[in-house]
């Protein structure tokens, strides 16, 4: 049996008690940590609390090497944990198929997602957000511009875009690099860079910072440790720009 269990946005008391009962019961525990991070938790507080061995895995092991998580899981119970949701964002279908052609049966035990978590943050409302996009670190020779093109075309169609913000090994995008890299990205296509952002740090803890405006008055902002996640607005409705206004200073 093999288990994708979501650990929620931030901490160890995010996982529902649901969660908390399969890995504490299984056979074998991973942590998927390349796509996000549970900030508020180390691997040596997660051993703790679950009372449970945890074997952490990269991108390879889960997307190209999965052999041993559906071995094991065909003898016995294994939790695959996940910061969010398992299947939001850090979506494992892949995995998840794969298992189920190998004979492994699978469930999902959901959590607590970014993805949903930033509507009640920032007050935009959620059906009215387009396609999401990520902006990954620039690299030597290699300087994507899909997400300004994705911004764009959410703009053009009156629609949010929640950007995601690249994590590598231990460097987390934050979200003055991430707008300087999408101002960047708007030069180079000829596209009018956005007029208005709203920044988002430490989502699900007990003292996020939410903060909304130009990409110059943003810059300015410290909005201290990671995780952070960044917003581009299309027009707001006025219950929004009120939002906006009472809990994140527009």
């Amino acid at each position: 049996m093999l288990t994708f269990v979501g650990l929620g946005l931030y901490d160890l008391g995010d996982i529902s008690l649901k969660g908390l009962e399969c890995v504490r019961n299984a056979d074998a525990v991973y942590l998927e940590a390349y796509t996000s991070r549970l900030m508020g938790a180390s691997v040596v507080d997660m051993e703790a609390f679950f009372g449970k061995e945890i074997r952490v895995l990269g991108r390879e092991d889960v997307e190209q090497t999965p052999d041993d998580i559906i071995e094991r899981a065909t003898r016995g119970r294994v939790a695959f944990l996940t910061g969010g949701d398992p299947m939001v964002s850090t979506t494992h279908a892949d995995l998840r198929m794969r298992a189920a052609a190998a004979g492994v049966a699978t469930s999902i035990i959901h959590a607590s997602s970014i993805s949903s978590a930033v509507s009640g943050l920032s007050g935009l409302q959620n059906y009215r957000f387009g396609k999401s996009c990520s902006v990954p670190f620039p690299a030597k020779g290699w300087f994507p511009t899909t997400p300004i093109e994705t911004i764009a075309a959410n703009l053009d169609r009156d629609l949010h875009t929640l950007v995601y913000l690249d994590i590598q090994e231990d460097s987390y995008m934050r979200i003055d690099d991430a707008i300087t890299i999408i101002e960047e990205m708007a030069g180079m296509r000829g596209i009018e860079p956005p007029a208005l952002y709203v920044g988002i740090a430490r989502a699900g803890s007990a003292c996020p910072v939410v903060a909304a405006g130009s990409g110059a008055r943003l810059k300015e902002i410290d909005f201290g440790p990671p995780l952070h996640i960044l917003i581009v607005p299309a027009g707001l409705h006025p219950m929004e720009q009120e939002y906006l206004e009472v809990f994140a200073g527009l």
